[in-house]
C-alpha cells in the first residue's frame, strides 16, 4: 500500500513539472517574438538643446564668479588634546595621569596577586619575593655574596646607632640626589649670559615637573652643606679625628671644602640679582685683602676671577658640573 501510494506521488509530481516547464518554455518564446515597441507605449522624448546649453553657460558663469571670490576655509575641528597647549588652559590636566595611575596601580596588585596564588599552588612551597630570587640568581653567577658579607657584617655597638651618627651617611645620600637633578637640569641649562636666566625660567615654567625638580636640587645642595658642616661637628667635639682615623679627617675636611666649592659655584648658575651680586661679593675678597696688604690665599685661596662675566659663567658651570664631580 505504501509503495502505491509513494507511485502516485511521484507520477503526480512528474506531471506538474512537466506542465511547468511547458509553460516556462511558451512564456520564454513569446516574450522573444514580441517587438520592443510593444513595450515602449510612450513615444520618445526630444531633448531642447536651447535648454541645455543655457544650463551649461549659466553654471560656468557661476564658477568663473565664485573662482573671483575669496574661498572661505571652515576651521578644522579643535583636537581636545592640543587645545589645552595651543590656547594656554591647563584645567584636567592631572586627570589622565590620576586615573592611569590609580587603575594602572590596581592592576598590577591584582595581576601581582593573581602570579602569587599560581606559584604557590603550583609549586606548594612558600612565595619567595622577587629580589630573593635576584640576588640568588646573581650569586649563582659572581659568587660575590661572600666578599660582601665580609665588608657589610659587622659588629656595630648600640650607642652608634643613633641618629647623629648617621649625619655622613645623609649627606652622601643629598649628594646622589645633587647628582641626579643636576644632570636634569644640565639637559636644558644654557651657560651663557643671555639665555642662562631665561633657561631657568623655561624650566620653571614648560618643562614638566622642571620646578619640582628644580627646587628639589636647591634644597638638596642647602641640607647637604648643612648635614655636611654638622657632621664635621660632631666627629670634632667627639673625638673621632684621633689615631688612627686621622685621615678619615683629613678626607673630611677635603670634601667639606668641595662641598663649599659646589655652593660656590651652583649659585651663580641662575645667573639672577642675587646670585650674580653675591658671586661678586665673594669674588672681590681678593681685591680687598690686597687694600689691606694682606695675601689673598690666606684668606680665600687663588680665586677663578674677580670679574663676573661670560667667561667666568662658564667657568663656574664646568667647575660644577666637571671638576668638581670628579
Amino acid at each position: 500500500m505504501i509503495f502505491r501510494l509513494r507511485r502516485r506521488w511521484i507520477k503526480y509530481g512528474l506531471t506538474v513539472l512537466c506542465v511547468c516547464m511547458v509553460g516556462l518554455f511558451f512564456f520564454i518564446s513569446v516574450s522573444a517574438d514580441t517587438p520592443a515597441n510593444e513595450f515602449d507605449r510612450t513615444a520618445p522624448v526630444v531633448p531642447d538643446w536651447t535648454q541645455i546649453r543655457s544650463l551649461i553657460s549659466e553654471t560656468e558663469l557661476h564658477l568663473e564668479e565664485s573662482a573671483s571670490m575669496e574661498i572661505s576655509v571652515p576651521q578644522p575641528a579643535t583636537d581636545p588634546c592640543l587645545h589645552c597647549h595651543i590656547s594656554g588652559e591647563n584645567t584636567g590636566l592631572w586627570t589622565p595621569l590620576t586615573r592611569w595611575s590609580l587603575f594602572g596601580m590596581a592592576g598590577l596588585i591584582f595581576a601581582f596577586g593573581v602570579v602569587r596564588s599560581t606559584s604557590v599552588w603550583r609549586n606548594r612551597q612558600p612565595w619567595k619575593p622577587y629580589h630573593l630570587r635576584t640576588a640568588e640568581w646573581i650569586d649563582e653567577r659572581y659568587e660575590i655574596s661572600e666578599p660582601l658579607s665580609k665588608i657589610l657584617n659587622k659588629p656595630v655597638p648600640k650607642y652608634a646607632l643613633r641618629w647623629w651618627y648617621c649625619l655622613g651617611g645623609i649627606t652622601a645620600f643629598l649628594f646622589v640626589v645633587q647628582g641626579i637633578t643636576g644632570i636634569m637640569l644640565a639637559f636644558y641649562y644654557k651657560p651663557t649670559p643671555e639665555a642662562a636666566y631665561a633657561s631657568i625660567q623655561f624650566i620653571e615654567t614648560q618643562v614638566r615637573f622642571g620646578s619640582s625638580v628644580r627646587m628639589i636640587h636647591h634644597w638638596a645642595a642647602n641640607g647637604m652643606i648643612i648635614m655636611c658642616i654638622a657632621h664635621m661637628l660632631r666627629v670634632f667635639i667627639m673625638g673621632a679625628f684621633k689615631p688612627p682615623r686621622e685621615m678619615n679627617w683629613m678626607s673630611g675636611v677635603v670634601l667639606l671644602i668641595v662641598t663649599m666649592g659646589f655652593g660656590l659655584t651652583g649659585y651663580l648658575l641662575p645667573w639672577d640679582q642675587r646670585a650674580y651680586w653675591a658671586t661678586t661679593v665673594a669674588t672681590v675678597v681678593p681685591t680687598v685683602a690686597d687694600h689691606f696688604k694682606i695675601d689673598p690665599t690666606v684668606i680665600s685661596g687663588p680665586m677663578i676671577s674677580t670679574i663676573v662675566d661670560a667667561t667666568g659663567l662658564l667657568i663656574y658651570f664646568q667647575l660644577a658640573t666637571i671638576l668638581l664631580n670628579r
